[in-house]
């Protein structure tokens, strides 16, 4: 078999030499179950009703299963440090991968400084106190830093914050399970019908983008493809096993939300918290007509220690996917397509300083900006910012998709130590059926509601609006959401411009990570 070569910079050449194998299988294997059990969204789902669990089953089977597939292949093939940017540059280019790479980038900051920040804020208002004035900028100061820290540290101590975060999302989901069969038999359940499982298009639409980001980040862990210790092996196993874990983590919860919550009493932002206060009286304390639930005696204990553990959680999600985006995007500047500065890696720690800083600036800067303009409407700042984050999340992934058939096209010789069975044709199908689901979720998030109208269910498409708090405000939504992408189209292209001195020059290597470059490096001006 022939060598296969990637072309490179003499920056990323010198940047990889920083990089710290500590990444062993079981570790990709939780930081994957951190990355992609994102409970915040649980809620969000649930908010749907019995359909919300129709459509998680379907996107299990016809995306998620196909984009597992699709990373195991790519993830053990092309393991290179810098994961999606890697694969979409090989794939289309660099202009084009550093444009898509900026957008991967962003959404995770904007992510960490919006709904994950809210949710937690949410939490501790509703088991502690309510956080107002300077305490809520610190509390939100505290959780946004910490997973920038996480980001920081060297992958050696940085790695067991999702280990920890898998396991207590095991915690939170187990005993929330357990709580809500103990919660049905004594109090009996809210319960809907086999009808209501019966799927309509209003409800798809609805469910369709916040399915997708639920599922997403399988190919987070790639991003550090140099720091793994095995990743053609690794890769696979963690993808595939992950899989199943996540189906389950969600499946359950949110059939335990239905049951215990009626679903008119069920809201993106607290609806797995509120069930969980409302499970929790079954250890110590009372659920009020009116819904209004009071823990009392070990229901309170408990429900302050979940509480906690479920803060943790979400945290910990935001630390892997800003550890796997900002290394991307640090190798993406390192080949030339952003600022040389934001390439570099720590000599000491191994970790993408400049970019992790960056990441807790926009972080930082969106959450002040957000508590400001929302006047403080909780529900309002979650689905703008959620709305906002998922979009620039699945227009990345419009590229990410491709690249996989382009790349089987394009480097046929390269070794393949998981090949998605069925050929060119089985290829060809996984690529078009989740590039064409990135596709559908972007649009149904930039404009929501899009086709209700076209089924015969005489809906309004402007009714989607009211379930994300902008009633009546098409233009406010569409200028939340369109205007920030814009903007960052225009980085990413400054970016790339930016990074012309480091195109310069290009060294080859072969793609074995880990092997040195040809003594002979320089050959030629990059592309």
């Amino acid at each position: 078999m022939a060598t296969q070569i990637l072309e490179t910079t003499r920056a990323t050449q010198v940047e990889k030499g920083k990089l710290q194998r500590h990444f062993r299988r079981f570790d990709v294997f939780f930081y994957l179950i951190c990355t992609v059990v994102t409970i915040d969204t649980i809620g969000a789902v649930a908010s749907n009703g019995a359909q919300g669990f129709t459509w998680l089953l379907f996107l299990a089977l016809f995306f998620f299963l196909p984009y597992a597939l699709i990373v195991a292949e790519l993830g053990s093939a092309f393991p290179e440090e810098g994961g999606q940017y890697v694969w979409t540059r090989l794939a289309f280019g660099r202009l084009v991968s550093c444009v898509n790479s900026v957008i991967y980038w962003v959404s995770n900051p904007i992510w960490v400084g919006g709904s994950l920040t809210i949710v937690a804020l949410a939490t501790i208002g509703e088991f502690f106190t309510p956080l107002t004035g300077v305490s809520k900028y610190l509390f939100a100061l505290a959780f946004i830093w910490f997973t920038i820290g996480t980001a920081i540290i060297s992958l050696r101590y940085g790695k067991w914050v999702p280990t920890v975060g898998a396991w207590a999302r095991g915690a939170v989901l187990g005993f929330f399970t357990i709580s809500v069969i103990v919660y049905a038999a004594r109090h009996g359940v809210h319960g809907f019908g086999f009808g209501d499982f019966s799927p309509t298009y209003a409800v798809f639409i609805a469910a369709v983008p916040v399915l997708f980001f639920n599922f997403a980040g399988l190919e987070v862990p790639s991003a550090a493809g140099e720091e793994m210790t095995n990743p053609r092996r690794d890769v696979p196993f963690a993808v595939l096993w992950s899989g199943v874990a996540t189906v389950l983590a969600y499946g359950v919860p949110i059939l335990g939300i239905l049951i215990v919550l009626p679903r008119s009493q069920i809201f993106g932002l607290t609806g797995f918290i509120d069930a969980a206060r409302a499970v929790f009286t079954v250890y110590g304390g009372h659920v009020a007509s009116d819904g209004t639930v009071t823990l009392t005696g070990a229901g309170k204990v408990l429900g302050d220690v979940i509480a906690v553990t479920f803060i943790w959680a979400i945290a910990s999600a935001g630390a892997t996917w800003i550890m796997g985006a900002d290394r991307s995007e640090a190798i993406a500047a390192a080949d030339g397509g952003g600022p040389r500065l934001l390439g570099h890696f720590s000599r000491r720690l191994g970790t993408p300083i400049a970019v992790n800083l960056l990441s807790g600036l926009v972080a930082t800067i969106l959450m002040v900006l957000a508590f400001t303009l929302t006047g403080g409407n909780a529900n309002r700042y979650f689905e703008a910012v959620l709305g906002l984050t998922i979009s620039t999340t699945t227009i990345s992934y419009m590229f990410i998709f491709p690249a996989f058939v382009r790349l089987r096209h394009k480097y046929p010789g390269v070794e393949r130590p998981y090949r998605v069975p069925g050929g060119a044709a089985m290829a060809w199908t996984l690529s078009a059926l989740t590039t064409l689901w990135a596709l559908l979720a972007t649009v149904a998030l930039i404009w929501p509601g899009f086709g209700v109208n076209w089924f015969g269910q005489h809906a309004n498409p402007n009714d989607a609006l009211a379930a994300l708090s902008f009633s009546h405000e098409r233009l406010q939504y569409e200028l939340s959401q369109i205007v920030p992408l814009v903007v960052l189209v225009a980085i990413g292209v400054i970016f790339y411009l930016l990074g012309r001195t480091t195109r310069e020059q290009i060294v080859a290597m072969p793609f074995e990570s880990g092997e040195p470059p040809f003594e002979d490096g320089i050959v030629g001006a990059a592309r």
